[in-house]
């Protein structure tokens, strides 16, 4: 095991040979991290935690404690192929998240960008891919390949289906069930079919340095997308031609063309 002298750890913590652990790093009680790991220095590993690998977990993580990171993928299609977790940095999980490596089946690796929040009791699962700056309420659920963009805020007790995408700065309402992707830069609640956009996630914008103009532009999209009632072929051309100064609404309609599982966009009150 190639700890170096600055870590800091728990005599009843147990560490396969191999893992790699760097300077700075405090392993609480009864840590138990497998084979094929390596942490970056600073990252803080609480009481009870479990991480197996192939698992890279970046710099000034904090694991309260209880999580069960780098497992083998909740996938009965899974027959043991190496696949790996990586973690960025300065991510925040809570109690008894759970995060499982990729498949074959999908691209092998499950990803988990940087400054992300993740309260107690989340499930990531295999082949998932997290931006940076989310926000994962409690006991919020993801399927296998599930998609979500930067600053993106999920409610407690969301689920979200397998293959679906979450966009970036979207904000998702508690308890909603997502079957099909939601969209970048809007808010949207509500359970499967019955699942509603409520306009443009401003709040989040303004709070993540949205410019005043760049609100309106998504605004005016919007409201051409999905506020007229006229065909999406439609409404595109003309956001695209009405639009076309606004990065962001560049990024909503390319999201828009992408979907293959179709996305959120009946509108609510």
């Amino acid at each position: 095991m190639n700890v170096p002298m600055g870590a800091q750890i728990h005599p009843t913590a147990i560490i396969d040979p191999s893992a790699e652990i760097a300077e700075g790093v405090e392993i609480g009680p009864y840590v138990v991290i497998g084979a094929q790991v390596s942490i970056e220095e600073g990252t803080h590993v609480g009481p009870h935690v479990v991480i197996q690998g192939p698992t890279h977990i970046g710099r000034d993580n904090f694991f309260i404690g209880q999580a069960s990171i780098g497992t083998i993928p909740q996938d009965l299609k899974y027959q043991g192929e190496n696949s790996c977790l990586s973690i960025g940095h300065r991510n925040r999980i809570r109690e008894f998240v759970t995060i499982n490596r990729g498949t074959e089946g999908g691209i092998n690796k499950t990803v988990i960008g940087s400054d992300n929040l993740l309260m107690s009791t989340v499930h990531i699962a295999h082949d998932c891919v997290i931006g940076d700056g989310t926000v994962f309420a409690q006991s919020t659920a993801l399927g296998g390949h599930v998609n979500v963009g930067d600053h993106a805020i999920l409610g407690g007790f969301v689920g979200v289906h397998q293959f679906c995408r979450v966009g970036t700065c979207s904000f998702v309402g508690g308890y909603s069930v997502l079957t099909r992707d939601a969209l970048p830069f809007v808010k949207t609640v509500g359970i499967r079919n019955r699942a509603r956009i409520y306009g443009i996630n401003q709040i989040g914008l303004e709070r993540k340095g949205f410019s005043t103009d760049d609100i309106r532009w998504l605004k005016k999209a919007y409201r051409i997308l999905f506020g007229k009632g006229q065909l999406l072929e439609e409404a595109l051309v003309q956001v695209e031609k009405e639009c076309k100064g606004s990065s962001y609404v560049g990024e909503l309609v390319g999201f828009v063309k992408s979907a293959e599982r179709g996305f959120v966009r009946s509108t609510g009150n």
